[in-house]
């Protein structure tokens, strides 16, 4: 019997009930073996990366460009930092209604329009010098966005086994921290040589690329029927997934007052020249975190998120209390990205294991609320900017996370489960 979710329309196969005799274990045994170390699609599942390399970047490419666009667009860094909030807010109001409107849609049709979309967004982004028409723009590219979250993690899973499918979603979301670490770097770089339309035009250059790479390359799987709609009430009802939705919420608002605003931060401390060395610091560690997790999220995912979130509270405490000392700056860009990078996938992961049944269904929650906790940093980070200052940004995220670790701690049954838990599930 199949049935398909309304938020992805990823079809579940339930498995017929096996063989219990001795020799049949041995069989069963031997072809999971086989099949958790099968060959991964990795063309296909790389061109998912660069997928979410496009929409990570696209969002967080104007934490590194602040200074200039706003100077550009004749506007305030805070003005500036709203880019960021209305590209969230695209994503929010438009992804579960856009979900069920083009459930019935090919996948690959899906995907090709969501990266087109991607695609016109930057390109306008690129080629404006009027603030409002940036800010249009930078809506289209949230929506294109809320496609493209709402199918990428479950069109990796679907093109795996299920023993499989912990690999595959870390190997799709790797383009997160390739993006901080690679794209937002190059960007500020290529913001202060040349100037920041021309980080957004290599953008549209590289989707158009992938366009191509996806129609030639990605396999296709059919959507559903469409009009069904997302059960939020009945999800949020399953045991464990709101402890997951609220660590959230909670987790990246705090991580977007201060990313949003890094180069003012930056610039504030006297190392406004340094911005794109810090982001790359930042961002090869945050590789090194999605590597780690990739590894032992199978086994360890409850003391990956407590390593995670104590790693990025360590780093914000260093930075305010030391941020006149450029060394221990980058020590502390270092452990936020070791604390930040596997956190997309720590959270996926845990909110799909919780979600069961519901697991699409929660996803879909989960990428409108990781957007409304983008749009409330992006506002939040700006209202404080503009009343006293940068000054206060690390403290405001240190006490952030201490309700984020306290959820992550008492969720030891449902949410975040322990090794003994999550195998007896």
């Amino acid at each position: 019997m199949t049935s398909t979710e309304p938020s992805t329309g990823i079809v579940t196969t339930e498995p017929p009930v096996p063989d219990r005799t001795p020799a049949a274990n041995t069989a069963n045994t031997a072809n999971a073996a086989n099949t958790a170390n099968a060959k991964l699609p990795m063309g296909s599942l790389l061109a998912l990366a660069v997928a979410v390399f496009i929409t990570s970047l696209t969002e967080t490419l104007p934490a590194g460009l602040l200074p200039a666009m706003s100077s550009s667009l004749h506007t305030s860094q805070s003005a500036a930092g709203q880019t960021v909030t209305i590209y969230a807010l695209g994503t929010v109001l438009t992804t579960i209604p856009l979900s069920s409107a083009t459930a019935g849609w090919r996948r690959r049709r899906l995907l090709l329009t969501a990266m087109a979309g991607f695609a016109v967004a930057n390109t306008v982004t690129a080629l404006s010098t009027n603030y409002p028409a940036t800010l249009v723009a930078r809506f289209v590219a949230g929506v294109a966005a809320g496609l493209a979250w709402a199918l990428l993690a479950g069109y990796a899973r679907r093109m795996v086994a299920p023993q499989q499918e912990g690999r595959a979603i870390a190997i799709a979301m790797a383009g997160i921290p390739v993006a901080l670490s690679l794209g937002v770097p190059a960007g500020t770089f290529l913001g202060q040589v040349a100037s920041w339309q021309w980080a957004f035009g290599a953008m549209t250059l590289l989707t158009v690329a992938l366009l191509a790479w996806i129609a030639t390359v990605v396999p296709d799987y059919p959507g559903q029927q469409a009009g069904g709609k997302i059960p939020v009430r009945r999800t949020l009802l399953v045991p464990g997934v709101a402890p997951v939705l609220f660590v959230m919420l909670v987790f990246v608002l705090a991580h977007t007052i201060l990313y949003a605003y890094v180069a003012t931060f930056l610039q504030h401390i006297g190392m406004g020249g340094q911005t794109d060395a810090a982001l790359l610091v930042f961002g090869v560690a945050c590789l090194g975190s999605i590597w780690v997790v990739g590894a032992f999220i199978a086994a360890h995912l409850r003391t990956l998120t407590v390593a995670s979130t104590l790693l990025v509270g360590a780093a914000v405490a260093l930075l305010g209390a030391f941020s006149g000392t450029h060394a221990l700056v980058y020590v502390a860009a270092t452990l936020w990205g070791l604390g930040w990078g596997g956190v997309p996938t720590l959270l996926q992961t845990a909110v799909g294991q919780a979600g069961g049944e519901a697991a699409d269904a929660a996803q879909a929650i989960l990428v409108v609320l990781w957007n409304v906790a983008m749009a409330g940093g992006g506002i939040a980070g700006g209202i404080v900017l503009g009343a006293v200052g940068v000054s206060p940004f690390p403290w405001i995220v240190l006490v952030l996370l201490v309700p984020v670790l306290v959820v992550v701690l008492a969720a030891r049954a449902h949410g975040f489960p322990g090794r003994r838990a999550a195998e007896a599930s």
